[in-house]
């Protein structure tokens, strides 16, 4: 059971940090897009935006994605595997709970990829800031899956 228990601890930091980082990415998508319209204020061609420090971006966000894709579906995995196979909190409040963050959790993910997809079209509308506030989301979610399963206040 630690194996898998350490399995499942290795992955979702992993994951975790493929989910700190992607909105990161966004935030300088955000900032070359708008940085280059302040500098040209006539209308311009969507392909122009396409500088090569957007498209550099854009490269690291797709890999950083689907990177972290199975490192969430095996988080996933070993989680089930700990909860079912071995019974941790089955019955607890506490873990409920926590299987709602993870349900956010996988909501976020998938929603990070549509704003990618979104982002390759060009047609996001998400400035710098909005994207930094979306980058908190995950770091309250974890906070608050960790203060449950540690402390198992309920």
């Amino acid at each position: 059971m630690l194996y898998i228990k350490a399995l499942h601890i290795i992955f979702v930091i992993s994951w975790f940090a493929g989910l700190f980082y992607l909105p990161r990415i966004f935030v300088n998508i955000a900032l070359v897009d708008s940085d280059f319209l302040k500098k040209n204020t006539v209308s311009v061609d969507p392909d122009v935006l396409n500088s090569s420090e957007r498209k550099r971006l854009l490269l690291m966000a797709k890999k950083l994605f689907r990177f972290t894709t199975p490192l969430m579906l095996l988080s996933i995995f070993f989680g089930l595997w700990l909860w079912v196979g071995y019974g941790i909190g089955a019955q607890s409040l506490w873990m409920q709970i926590k299987i709602i963050i993870v349900c956010f959790l996988v909501f976020y993910h998938f929603y990070c990829g549509k704003i990618l997809k979104n982002l390759l079209k060009q047609i996001s509308s998400w400035s710098h800031v909005k994207f930094r506030w979306f980058n908190e989301i995950p770091v309250l979610l974890l906070f608050a899956s960790v203060l449950l399963v540690v402390v198992k206040p309920i």
